[in-house]
């Protein structure tokens, strides 16, 4: 029997975790760079609740943060900052020359370029009325 799509929007966890392995297998056969390694850091309040992540990895001397999230009773306090610095300070120790990520216009583009990132690409429509911007922060080579 020839295997057909089947629709599953629903996909737990564990499944998407089970391609994300298995695309790794594949670029680390390709590239040689098997040094992929996730990279995040939580905040807890004081009864030991998640109010904020940033997450994402390192893998082939760049990085992506792929979440970063503050609750909105602990935004514009500097708790965002605390964890975006933290995320590039930890790439940056890692060997990373580059940080990409993603950020809609209505979420914290400009926290980024506060923190040196630069927009690389912007795409209006994103979803409609909005834009979708890339930006990226680089570190320079260390002269040996």
């Amino acid at each position: 029997m020839k295997p057909i799509p089947e629709p599953r929007h629903d996909l737990s966890p564990m499944e998407i975790d089970a391609v994300e392995v298995r695309l790794y297998e594949y670029n680390r056969a390709v590239t040689g760079r098997g040094d992929g390694a996730g990279l995040g850091f939580v905040l807890r309040d004081e009864a030991g609740r998640m109010i904020g992540a940033a997450a994402g990895y390192s893998w082939a001397g760049i990085s992506e943060l792929k979440q970063m999230w503050v609750d909105e009773a602990y935004r514009g306090q500097g708790y965002g900052r605390a964890l975006l610095e933290a995320f590039v300070a930890e790439a940056q120790r890692r060997g990373v020359r580059r940080v990409w990520v993603a950020s809609y216009d209505f979420q914290a583009p400009g926290l980024y370029e506060r923190l040196g990132f630069v927009r690389m690409a912007e795409f209006e429509g994103w979803p409609d009325g909005h834009v979708n911007v890339i930006l990226c922060k680089t570190f320079p080579a260390d002269d040996k």
